[in-house]
Protein backbone atom coordinates (compact mmCIF):
# COMPACT_ATOMS: atom_id res chain seq x y z
CA UNK A 1 0.00 0.00 0.00
CA UNK A 2 1.52 3.05 -1.23
CA UNK A 3 0.09 6.07 1.51
CA UNK A 4 0.61 9.63 1.30
CA UNK A 5 -0.47 12.82 3.07
CA UNK A 6 -3.99 13.08 2.90
CA UNK A 7 -5.53 9.38 1.82
CA UNK A 8 -8.16 8.42 3.43
CA UNK A 9 -8.12 5.21 4.60
CA UNK A 10 -10.26 2.54 6.63
CA UNK A 11 -8.70 1.62 10.37
CA UNK A 12 -9.49 -0.22 12.97
CA UNK A 13 -8.34 1.00 16.77
CA UNK A 14 -6.50 -2.05 18.67
CA UNK A 15 -5.11 0.00 21.24
CA UNK A 16 -3.69 3.27 23.82
CA UNK A 17 -1.18 4.69 23.44
CA UNK A 18 0.01 6.79 27.45
CA UNK A 19 -0.83 10.24 25.33
CA UNK A 20 -4.25 9.10 25.07
CA UNK A 21 -4.10 8.57 21.32
CA UNK A 22 -6.08 5.35 19.86
CA UNK A 23 -3.62 2.95 17.83
CA UNK A 24 -4.74 1.18 14.43
CA UNK A 25 -2.42 -0.92 11.92
CA UNK A 26 -2.98 -0.96 8.06
CA UNK A 27 -3.31 -3.95 5.82
CA UNK A 28 1.04 -3.48 5.54
CA UNK A 29 1.61 -3.12 8.77
CA UNK A 30 2.07 0.69 9.45
CA UNK A 31 1.02 2.27 12.82
CA UNK A 32 -1.29 5.13 12.74
CA UNK A 33 -1.67 7.10 15.69
CA UNK A 34 -5.58 8.61 16.05
CA UNK A 35 -6.30 11.29 18.87
CA UNK A 36 -9.87 11.10 20.11
CA UNK A 37 -10.15 7.67 19.11
CA UNK A 38 -11.27 4.46 20.86
CA UNK A 39 -10.48 0.88 21.43
CA UNK A 40 -12.81 -1.13 19.07
CA UNK A 41 -13.49 2.28 16.65
CA UNK A 42 -13.98 1.21 12.92
CA UNK A 43 -12.67 4.65 11.35
CA UNK A 44 -12.51 6.49 8.09
CA UNK A 45 -8.91 8.24 8.63
CA UNK A 46 -7.20 10.90 7.07
CA UNK A 47 -3.54 10.65 7.26
CA UNK A 48 -1.75 13.67 7.79
CA UNK A 49 1.72 12.73 8.59
CA UNK A 50 3.86 9.97 7.39
CA UNK A 51 6.96 8.12 8.87
CA UNK A 52 8.59 5.14 7.38
CA UNK A 53 6.65 2.82 9.60
CA UNK A 54 4.12 5.15 11.44
CA UNK A 55 1.98 7.42 10.61
CA UNK A 56 -0.36 10.23 11.89
CA UNK A 57 -3.73 10.27 11.17
CA UNK A 58 -7.36 12.11 12.72
CA UNK A 59 -10.96 10.85 12.29
CA UNK A 60 -12.46 11.45 9.44
CA UNK A 61 -16.22 9.41 9.94
CA UNK A 62 -16.67 6.38 12.29
CA UNK A 63 -17.89 3.93 10.39
CA UNK A 64 -18.68 1.75 13.65
CA UNK A 65 -18.12 3.30 16.97
CA UNK A 66 -16.45 1.51 19.87
CA UNK A 67 -19.10 0.22 22.28
CA UNK A 68 -16.81 2.19 25.04
CA UNK A 69 -17.75 5.83 22.98
CA UNK A 70 -19.68 7.92 24.24
CA UNK A 71 -20.64 11.50 23.64
CA UNK A 72 -18.08 14.16 24.74
CA UNK A 73 -19.85 16.47 27.29
CA UNK A 74 -17.12 19.61 26.85
CA UNK A 75 -17.39 22.17 24.28
CA UNK A 76 -13.62 22.79 24.40
CA UNK A 77 -12.62 19.01 24.29
CA UNK A 78 -10.42 18.14 21.62
CA UNK A 79 -9.26 21.50 21.52
CA UNK A 80 -8.07 22.12 24.89
CA UNK A 81 -4.67 20.35 25.88
CA UNK A 82 -6.32 18.92 28.98
CA UNK A 83 -8.83 15.81 29.00
CA UNK A 84 -8.39 13.00 26.62
CA UNK A 85 -10.90 10.30 27.71
CA UNK A 86 -14.23 12.48 27.50
CA UNK A 87 -15.14 10.16 24.88
CA UNK A 88 -15.01 7.30 26.46
CA UNK A 89 -17.11 5.40 29.71
CA UNK A 90 -15.10 5.54 33.10
CA UNK A 91 -14.80 1.88 33.26
CA UNK A 92 -13.09 1.86 30.00
CA UNK A 93 -10.56 4.82 31.40
CA UNK A 94 -9.74 2.87 34.15
CA UNK A 95 -8.76 -0.10 32.19
CA UNK A 96 -6.88 1.83 29.80
CA UNK A 97 -4.82 3.07 32.53
CA UNK A 98 -4.21 -0.11 33.78
CA UNK A 99 -3.19 -1.38 30.63
CA UNK A 100 -0.62 1.19 30.38
CA UNK A 101 1.02 0.33 33.77
CA UNK A 102 0.84 -3.58 33.11
CA UNK A 103 2.36 -3.08 29.21
CA UNK A 104 4.93 -0.97 31.24
CA UNK A 105 5.86 -3.04 33.77
CA UNK A 106 6.08 -6.20 31.04
CA UNK A 107 7.68 -4.64 28.30
CA UNK A 108 10.52 -2.08 29.96
CA UNK A 109 10.69 -4.20 33.47
CA UNK A 110 10.39 -7.33 31.89
CA UNK A 111 7.95 -8.81 35.29
CA UNK A 112 6.05 -11.37 33.67
CA UNK A 113 3.00 -12.57 36.34
CA UNK A 114 3.57 -9.55 38.82
CA UNK A 115 0.41 -8.94 40.80
CA UNK A 116 -0.88 -5.27 39.47
CA UNK A 117 -4.36 -4.64 41.11
CA UNK A 118 -6.89 -2.89 39.38
CA UNK A 119 -7.09 0.88 38.91
CA UNK A 120 -8.41 2.63 42.15
CA UNK A 121 -11.35 4.20 40.83
CA UNK A 122 -11.91 8.45 41.27
CA UNK A 123 -15.11 9.23 43.44
CA UNK A 124 -15.48 12.33 41.79
CA UNK A 125 -14.86 11.91 37.82
CA UNK A 126 -15.92 15.58 37.48
CA UNK A 127 -15.07 18.78 39.86
CA UNK A 128 -12.15 17.18 41.51
CA UNK A 129 -9.44 19.55 41.29
CA UNK A 130 -8.60 22.12 44.09
CA UNK A 131 -5.90 24.24 41.71
CA UNK A 132 -6.65 26.04 38.44
CA UNK A 133 -3.72 27.45 36.67
CA UNK A 134 -5.29 29.63 33.93
CA UNK A 135 -3.37 31.54 31.48
CA UNK A 136 -5.07 35.03 30.57
CA UNK A 137 -5.65 35.96 26.54
CA UNK A 138 -7.37 38.69 24.89
CA UNK A 139 -10.69 37.73 22.64
CA UNK A 140 -13.38 40.27 20.50
CA UNK A 141 -15.53 40.55 23.58
CA UNK A 142 -12.32 41.45 26.01
CA UNK A 143 -10.24 39.53 28.92
CA UNK A 144 -10.79 35.97 29.17
CA UNK A 145 -9.18 32.79 30.48
CA UNK A 146 -8.75 29.44 29.19
CA UNK A 147 -6.14 26.58 28.81
CA UNK A 148 -3.46 25.82 26.49
CA UNK A 149 -3.85 23.75 23.07
CA UNK A 150 -2.13 20.52 23.10
CA UNK A 151 1.48 21.38 22.35
CA UNK A 152 0.92 24.82 22.00
CA UNK A 153 0.74 27.98 24.04
CA UNK A 154 -2.26 29.34 22.13
CA UNK A 155 -4.89 29.74 24.31
CA UNK A 156 -8.24 28.04 23.98
CA UNK A 157 -10.91 30.34 25.80
CA UNK A 158 -13.22 27.95 28.27
CA UNK A 159 -16.27 29.36 30.32
CA UNK A 160 -16.61 25.99 32.62
CA UNK A 161 -13.83 23.63 32.94
CA UNK A 162 -15.70 20.29 34.24
CA UNK A 163 -12.57 19.07 35.93
CA UNK A 164 -12.53 21.97 38.27
CA UNK A 165 -15.25 23.42 40.48
CA UNK A 166 -17.86 25.87 39.27
CA UNK A 167 -16.81 28.61 41.84
CA UNK A 168 -13.35 28.85 39.66
CA UNK A 169 -15.17 29.63 36.70
CA UNK A 170 -17.01 32.51 39.04
CA UNK A 171 -13.89 33.91 39.92
CA UNK A 172 -12.09 34.18 36.50
CA UNK A 173 -15.64 35.75 35.35
CA UNK A 174 -15.03 38.29 38.14
CA UNK A 175 -11.19 39.07 37.54
CA UNK A 176 -11.73 39.36 33.95
CA UNK A 177 -14.75 41.89 34.33
CA UNK A 178 -12.42 43.64 36.40
CA UNK A 179 -9.35 43.50 33.91
CA UNK A 180 -12.09 44.93 31.33
CA UNK A 181 -13.23 47.62 33.60
CA UNK A 182 -10.21 49.43 34.38
CA UNK A 183 -8.64 48.72 31.31
CA UNK A 184 -5.36 46.20 31.74
CA UNK A 185 -3.77 44.39 29.67
CA UNK A 186 -2.51 40.40 29.17
CA UNK A 187 0.85 39.53 28.65
CA UNK A 188 1.55 38.87 25.40
CA UNK A 189 4.55 35.76 25.03
CA UNK A 190 5.57 37.23 21.68
CA UNK A 191 6.40 40.70 22.86
CA UNK A 192 6.86 40.22 26.53
CA UNK A 193 4.50 43.16 26.89
CA UNK A 194 1.22 43.38 28.89
CA UNK A 195 0.55 42.58 32.35
CA UNK A 196 -1.72 39.78 33.42
CA UNK A 197 -0.14 36.41 32.87
CA UNK A 198 -2.06 33.41 34.59
CA UNK A 199 -5.04 33.90 37.40
CA UNK A 200 -3.92 30.91 40.18
CA UNK A 201 -6.73 29.69 42.43
CA UNK A 202 -6.66 26.93 45.18
CA UNK A 203 -9.28 25.68 47.29
CA UNK A 204 -8.85 23.83 50.26
CA UNK A 205 -11.98 21.15 50.56
CA UNK A 206 -12.04 20.53 54.25
CA UNK A 207 -11.72 24.06 55.60
CA UNK A 208 -13.33 25.44 52.53
CA UNK A 209 -10.67 28.56 52.19
CA UNK A 210 -9.79 30.01 48.84
CA UNK A 211 -6.82 31.51 47.70
CA UNK A 212 -6.94 33.79 44.36
CA UNK A 213 -3.62 34.49 43.12
CA UNK A 214 -3.02 37.17 40.13
CA UNK A 215 0.40 35.95 37.83
CA UNK A 216 1.60 39.58 36.89
CA UNK A 217 4.50 40.86 34.30
CA UNK A 218 5.36 43.30 36.82
CA UNK A 219 4.35 44.68 40.34
CA UNK A 220 1.02 44.87 40.50
CA UNK A 221 -2.81 45.93 38.78
CA UNK A 222 -4.12 49.16 39.25
CA UNK A 223 -7.15 48.76 41.93
CA UNK A 224 -6.33 45.69 43.07
CA UNK A 225 -8.13 47.35 46.15
CA UNK A 226 -11.38 47.32 43.56
CA UNK A 227 -10.96 43.46 42.82
CA UNK A 228 -10.61 42.35 46.29
CA UNK A 229 -14.07 43.97 47.01
CA UNK A 230 -15.86 42.25 44.23
CA UNK A 231 -14.45 38.85 45.35
CA UNK A 232 -15.04 39.17 49.45
CA UNK A 233 -18.81 40.00 48.01
CA UNK A 234 -19.24 37.57 46.38
CA UNK A 235 -16.90 34.61 48.33
CA UNK A 236 -17.15 34.74 51.89
CA UNK A 237 -15.15 32.22 52.31
CA UNK A 238 -11.92 34.05 50.28
CA UNK A 239 -8.82 33.96 52.42
CA UNK A 240 -6.12 34.81 50.79
CA UNK A 241 -5.45 37.61 47.37
CA UNK A 242 -2.04 37.59 46.22
CA UNK A 243 -0.60 39.11 43.21
CA UNK A 244 3.18 37.31 42.16
CA UNK A 245 5.26 38.91 40.26
CA UNK A 246 7.02 37.06 37.28
CA UNK A 247 8.92 39.50 34.88
CA UNK A 248 10.87 36.70 33.60
CA UNK A 249 10.55 35.61 29.69
CA UNK A 250 9.94 32.27 30.24
CA UNK A 251 7.14 29.27 30.17
CA UNK A 252 7.06 29.05 34.46
CA UNK A 253 4.33 30.12 35.71
CA UNK A 254 5.19 31.73 38.76
CA UNK A 255 7.83 34.39 39.67
CA UNK A 256 9.73 34.24 43.44
CA UNK A 257 8.33 36.87 44.86
CA UNK A 258 4.43 36.90 45.97
CA UNK A 259 2.68 40.06 47.76
CA UNK A 260 -0.62 39.87 50.24
CA UNK A 261 -3.64 42.24 49.20
CA UNK A 262 -5.94 40.51 51.35
CA UNK A 263 -5.88 38.40 54.10
CA UNK A 264 -2.80 36.09 54.52
CA UNK A 265 0.08 34.47 52.55
CA UNK A 266 -1.78 30.57 52.88
CA UNK A 267 -4.64 28.49 53.30
CA UNK A 268 -4.78 25.61 55.49
CA UNK A 269 -5.92 21.84 54.09
CA UNK A 270 -6.60 18.52 56.09
CA UNK A 271 -5.55 15.03 54.94
CA UNK A 272 -5.06 11.98 56.06
CA UNK A 273 -5.64 13.38 59.67
CA UNK A 274 -2.99 16.29 59.65
CA UNK A 275 -2.82 19.58 58.51
CA UNK A 276 -0.86 21.75 55.54
CA UNK A 277 -0.66 25.44 55.17
CA UNK A 278 -0.66 26.21 51.56
CA UNK A 279 1.04 29.00 49.76
CA UNK A 280 1.00 29.46 46.44
CA UNK A 281 4.75 28.31 45.76
CA UNK A 282 3.52 24.85 47.97
CA UNK A 283 3.30 21.54 46.19
CA UNK A 284 0.10 19.95 47.17
CA UNK A 285 -1.71 16.98 45.24
CA UNK A 286 -4.29 18.32 42.90
CA UNK A 287 -7.27 15.58 44.20
CA UNK A 288 -7.54 15.62 47.57
CA UNK A 289 -9.76 12.88 48.30
CA UNK A 290 -7.70 10.70 45.78
CA UNK A 291 -4.93 11.92 47.91
CA UNK A 292 -6.13 10.50 50.53
CA UNK A 293 -6.12 6.87 48.67
CA UNK A 294 -2.76 7.02 47.48
CA UNK A 295 -1.26 8.04 50.75
CA UNK A 296 -3.49 5.40 52.48
CA UNK A 297 -2.10 2.59 50.39
CA UNK A 298 1.41 3.93 50.56
CA UNK A 299 1.06 3.88 54.51
CA UNK A 300 -0.03 -0.18 54.07
CA UNK A 301 2.69 -0.79 51.82
CA UNK A 302 5.38 0.68 54.39
CA UNK A 303 3.86 -1.37 57.21
CA UNK A 304 5.26 0.62 59.72
CA UNK A 305 4.67 -1.02 63.48
CA UNK A 306 6.22 2.28 65.44
CA UNK A 307 10.20 0.77 65.77
CA UNK A 308 11.22 1.98 62.15
CA UNK A 309 13.62 5.13 60.61
CA UNK A 310 11.13 5.96 57.82
CA UNK A 311 13.65 7.78 54.43
CA UNK A 312 11.23 9.81 52.69
CA UNK A 313 12.95 11.05 49.24
CA UNK A 314 11.26 13.87 47.20
CA UNK A 315 9.63 14.13 50.10
CA UNK A 316 8.07 18.15 48.88
CA UNK A 317 6.27 19.71 51.60
CA UNK A 318 6.53 16.78 53.88
CA UNK A 319 2.70 15.25 53.06
CA UNK A 320 3.37 11.62 52.71
CA UNK A 321 5.97 11.37 55.28
CA UNK A 322 3.80 13.35 58.02
CA UNK A 323 0.84 11.43 57.44
CA UNK A 324 3.08 8.51 58.43
CA UNK A 325 4.76 10.12 61.17
CA UNK A 326 2.89 8.67 64.17
CA UNK A 327 3.97 5.49 63.43
CA UNK A 328 7.35 5.43 63.60
CA UNK A 329 10.52 6.13 65.39
CA UNK A 330 12.15 8.88 63.12
CA UNK A 331 11.13 10.34 59.40
CA UNK A 332 13.33 12.04 57.84
CA UNK A 333 12.17 13.57 54.87
CA UNK A 334 14.75 14.61 51.75
CA UNK A 335 13.73 18.09 49.22
CA UNK A 336 16.68 19.84 47.09
CA UNK A 337 13.41 23.08 46.62
CA UNK A 338 14.35 24.89 50.18
CA UNK A 339 10.96 26.85 50.33
CA UNK A 340 9.50 22.93 50.12
CA UNK A 341 11.57 22.34 53.21
CA UNK A 342 10.55 25.51 55.00
CA UNK A 343 7.11 24.53 54.68
CA UNK A 344 7.64 20.83 55.78
CA UNK A 345 9.27 22.12 58.76
CA UNK A 346 6.29 24.53 59.21
CA UNK A 347 3.37 21.43 58.89
CA UNK A 348 5.45 19.63 61.05
CA UNK A 349 5.05 21.75 63.80
CA UNK A 350 1.45 22.93 62.64
CA UNK A 351 1.07 18.90 63.29
CA UNK A 352 3.18 18.85 66.31
CA UNK A 353 5.01 16.15 64.97
CA UNK A 354 8.61 15.74 66.77
CA UNK A 355 10.02 12.89 65.51
CA UNK A 356 10.66 14.26 61.58
CA UNK A 357 13.77 16.40 60.67
CA UNK A 358 14.26 17.70 57.06
CA UNK A 359 17.13 18.14 54.60
CA UNK A 360 17.33 20.57 52.04
CA UNK A 361 19.76 18.32 49.30
CA UNK A 362 19.04 16.78 45.97
CA UNK A 363 18.00 12.67 46.62
CA UNK A 364 21.37 11.09 46.06
CA UNK A 365 23.55 13.19 47.65
CA UNK A 366 21.09 13.21 50.89
CA UNK A 367 20.93 9.01 50.59
CA UNK A 368 24.81 9.01 50.44
CA UNK A 369 24.96 11.39 53.41
CA UNK A 370 22.88 9.69 55.65
CA UNK A 371 24.55 5.98 54.49
CA UNK A 372 27.89 7.26 55.45
CA UNK A 373 26.50 8.94 58.80
CA UNK A 374 25.73 5.53 59.93
CA UNK A 375 21.96 6.19 59.31
CA UNK A 376 19.95 2.69 58.29
CA UNK A 377 16.28 3.53 57.36
CA UNK A 378 14.15 0.47 57.33
CA UNK A 379 11.40 1.87 55.00
CA UNK A 380 12.22 4.18 51.90
CA UNK A 381 9.72 5.81 50.77
CA UNK A 382 10.29 7.30 47.09
CA UNK A 383 8.33 10.21 45.01
CA UNK A 384 10.00 11.26 42.33
CA UNK A 385 9.50 13.69 39.28
CA UNK A 386 8.01 12.41 36.13
CA UNK A 387 11.95 11.17 35.05
CA UNK A 388 12.09 8.27 37.96
CA UNK A 389 15.43 8.21 40.28
CA UNK A 390 18.84 7.90 39.03
CA UNK A 391 20.71 5.28 38.74
CA UNK A 392 23.24 6.26 41.65
CA UNK A 393 20.42 6.92 43.87
CA UNK A 394 18.78 3.23 43.28
CA UNK A 395 22.77 2.33 43.86
CA UNK A 396 22.38 4.02 47.63
CA UNK A 397 19.47 2.95 48.54
CA UNK A 398 20.09 -0.46 47.88
CA UNK A 399 23.27 -0.24 49.88
CA UNK A 400 21.39 0.92 52.81
CA UNK A 401 19.34 -2.43 52.68
CA UNK A 402 15.97 -1.23 54.00
CA UNK A 403 13.33 -3.84 54.49
CA UNK A 404 11.10 -2.22 52.57
CA UNK A 405 10.95 -0.12 49.36
CA UNK A 406 7.78 2.07 48.25
CA UNK A 407 7.36 3.87 45.37
CA UNK A 408 4.82 6.11 44.36
CA UNK A 409 5.02 6.76 40.50
CA UNK A 410 3.54 9.38 38.27
CA UNK A 411 4.77 7.72 35.13
CA UNK A 412 4.38 3.80 34.54
CA UNK A 413 7.66 3.48 31.87
CA UNK A 414 10.37 5.33 34.75
CA UNK A 415 8.65 3.50 37.34
CA UNK A 416 8.76 0.03 35.52
CA UNK A 417 13.10 1.23 34.42
CA UNK A 418 13.55 1.92 38.07
CA UNK A 419 11.91 -1.22 39.36
CA UNK A 420 14.10 -3.40 37.19
CA UNK A 421 17.26 -2.01 38.53
CA UNK A 422 15.58 -2.78 42.00
CA UNK A 423 15.08 -6.42 41.03
CA UNK A 424 18.05 -6.73 39.70
CA UNK A 425 19.53 -5.77 42.99
CA UNK A 426 18.34 -8.40 45.58
CA UNK A 427 14.80 -6.34 45.85
CA UNK A 428 11.72 -8.08 44.92
CA UNK A 429 8.62 -6.47 43.27
CA UNK A 430 6.16 -7.82 45.03
CA UNK A 431 3.19 -5.88 43.82
CA UNK A 432 1.88 -2.69 42.00
CA UNK A 433 -1.29 -0.44 42.57
CA UNK A 434 -2.75 2.08 40.26
CA UNK A 435 -4.50 4.75 41.07
CA UNK A 436 -6.79 7.27 39.39
CA UNK A 437 -5.82 11.04 40.28
CA UNK A 438 -6.65 12.89 37.07
CA UNK A 439 -9.61 11.43 35.56
CA UNK A 440 -10.34 11.88 32.21
CA UNK A 441 -6.51 12.92 31.32
CA UNK A 442 -3.64 10.48 30.21
CA UNK A 443 -1.79 10.57 33.54
CA UNK A 444 -1.90 7.68 36.44
CA UNK A 445 -0.56 7.46 39.56
CA UNK A 446 0.85 3.87 40.87
CA UNK A 447 2.16 2.72 43.87
CA UNK A 448 4.76 0.04 44.20
CA UNK A 449 5.81 -2.25 46.75
CA UNK A 450 9.38 -3.87 46.99
CA UNK A 451 11.00 -6.17 49.43
CA UNK A 452 14.14 -6.78 50.35
CA UNK A 453 15.05 -10.83 49.33
CA UNK A 454 16.81 -12.14 52.23
CA UNK A 455 20.25 -13.63 52.29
Amino acid sequence: MNLKKNDIIKLKISSMTAQGSGVGRTEDGIVVFVPMSAVGDELEVRLLKLKKTYAYGKIESIITPSPSRIEPDCDAFSRCGGCVYRHIDYNSELEIKYNRVKDAAERIGGFEGLRINPTVPNDRVDRYRNKAQLPACMTESGVDFGFYASRSHRVIPCSDCLLQPESFNRIARIVAEFMNATNQTVYDERTGRGKLRHLYIRYAEMTDELMVCLVVNGNGLKREDMLADALKKEFGNLKSLIVNSNKENTNVILGDKNRVVFGSDYITDELCGKKFKLSPLSFYQVNRGQAEKLYKLAASYADLKGGEVLLDLYCGTGTIGLTMADRCKELIGVEIIADAVRDAEENARLNNVGNARFICSDASSAAEKLRQEGISPDVVIIDPPRKGCDSALIETIVSMKPERVVYVSCDPETLARDLKQFAENDYSVEELTPVDLFSRTPHVETVALMSKIKE
